[in-house]
């Protein structure tokens, strides 16, 4: 009788550690690899992000201030991305705060856009250096 009701609750209690050890506790166990964010700062000049495709330096302006850069409108190859392809090989991710001024950038069209490059913005996109545009012009 002991047996049926002592080895149950040895095992419930071995599965019950087993999960307390398994939570994340900021340190790390022989069998996992710690996890580190990079800043890009801390990249060499090979694999900074000029160096990656669909981010150019030629066409890049200075970020923070408003500029006004013209190409041609496409569609990116995630879902709702749009970009802008420079004539110069430069290529941005158009980002809208504003819904009408995305029904101005139709894939194919030529365009000027204003706004403020975000160099830092996180993006799903994968794909060109993110633009907040302020006004899209056909150009």
């Amino acid at each position: 009788m002991i047996r049926r009701t002592v080895l149950p609750t040895a095992l419930f209690l071995l599965l019950v550690a087993g999960c307390a050890n398994s939570q994340d506790t900021g340190s790390t166990s022989a069998g996992s690899a710690p996890s580190a964010a990079v800043s890009p700062s801390a990249l060499p000049e090979a694999t900074s992000s000029s160096a990656l495709p669909g981010v150019t330096k030629p066409g890049k302006p200075a970020a923070g201030s408003s500029t006004t850069i013209t190409g041609t409108i496409a569609s990116g190859v995630e879902p709702n991305c749009v970009l802008l392809n420079e004539p110069a090989g430069g290529t941005h991710l158009l980002v809208f705060a504003d819904p009408a001024l995305r029904s101005a950038a139709t894939p194919g069209s030529k365009v000027q856009v204003t706004g403020v490059p975000q160099p830092g913005m996180m993006s799903t996109c994968q794909q060109g250096e993110p633009f907040l545009v302020s006004s899209v012009t056909p150009g």
